[in-house]
């Protein structure tokens, strides 16, 4: 049964998400983390980003601050973030709760800090429909049930019913992609998601996800180290790495042709059919502290093809069309 829940007003046109020179820092007693370092990022309608990068290189982050998210002592310093051609920068209190839940969503890699514990699913999720909708009981429960269907739970009706802790892992991190996929955002930020669940399972997330956004025009952002899901899930990629976005572009380019040192590692860590009975190729050392960044590109002492060249801070080239990368030697035909 569609209800008035899932209704909305033409977005208008352009890009859903543009974000510029995005910067979040946190203000430490130790000095300052720069966790976000300067990310510019776009998003079309319907359109899937990957966001992709070891822990520790920004992704979560970046994510927090397009949501407004950010607690003491993080906050954006710089760079502009617009939603729907709104300025979020200057967003109230009050403008980024009308937002949250009705044009951007967050789904977290752990349940728990979406569910409410004490509250039924029923009562968590009739709320979130009617915190942005005049709708009756009856009618956010109707839409309740369907988006708990989509997202694969058997026996929803019991499952509304239940309280978070009578459910099983794999089921409440269902039950938190329904709550926010509620009210058909324009924009759903992943962080995640299906880590918690089984390969079928996941299968059948990916699919009603991607269904989503080409039936509604819903942007997502899939945050992940899995490029595996990103290459069967995305039409873009970005990789980012010490709190910037080192290459973008199509994700058959960037995955069938990478041109960032740190994308080809990545890639080349990943086991594939044909790796079989070899030993995979591990990126050598450790992401770089984010409170003393190395001068210059912070990748270089993981760098096999680093020069002096690279204690200057590289500036993001297009190498070819759509593919942007932030490297002094990007396409290098020794980087295979």
């Amino acid at each position: 049964m569609q209800t008035q829940a899932v209704e909305k007003p033409l977005a208008p046109s352009g890009p859903i998400l543009e974000v510029q020179g995005l910067k979040t820092h946190f203000f430490t007693r130790n000095g300052v983390v720069k966790a976000v370092d300067g990310v510019d990022l776009t998003l079309a309608e319907g359109e899937i980003l990957g966001l992709v990068g070891e822990s520790g290189s920004g992704k979560s982050i970046t994510g927090f601050s397009l949501m407004g998210l950010l607690d003491e002592p993080g906050r954006i310093v710089d760079g502009q973030l617009r939603l729907n051609g709104e300025d979020l920068r200057g967003a109230s209190p009050a403008r980024w709760r009308q937002l949250r839940g009705e044009e951007i969503a967050m789904i977290f890699q752990d349940p728990m800090m979406t569910l409410n514990p004490v509250l039924r699913v029923d009562t968590q999720m009739i709320e979130a429909v009617q915190a942005h909708h005049k709708v009756s009981r009856d009618q956010a429960r109707d839409r309740a049930l369907q988006t708990l269907t989509m997202v694969g739970i058997p026996s929803p009706q019991e499952r509304l019913r239940a309280y978070p802790h009578q459910l099983s892992g794999g089921m409440r991190q269902r039950v938190a992609i329904a709550i926010a996929l509620l009210n058909s955002p324009r924009l759903i930020i992943a962080d995640e998601p299906t880590t918690a669940l089984d390969v079928t399972i996941q299968g059948q997330i990916l699919f009603e996800v991607q269904k989503l956004c080409r039936e509604t025009g819903t942007g997502l952002i899939w945050i992940t180290h899995d490029l595996a899901v990103v290459a069967g899930l995305a039409d873009r990629v970005s990789v980012m790495y010490a709190g910037r976005v080192v290459e973008t572009g199509s994700t058959s380019d960037v995955i069938s042709h990478p041109m960032h040192p740190y994308t080809h590692g990545l890639i080349a860590s990943i086991p594939t059919p044909e790796s079989r009975g070899r030993p995979l190729v591990p990126i050598p050392g450790m992401t770089p502290s984010l409170l003393n960044l190395p001068q210059g590109c912070a990748f270089r002492g993981r760098c096999p093809r680093a020069t002096d060249a690279c204690l200057v801070e590289p500036q993001p080239v297009q190498v070819r069309p759509a593919q942007w990368v932030r490297c002094w030697h990007a396409g290098d035909p020794d980087i295979k």
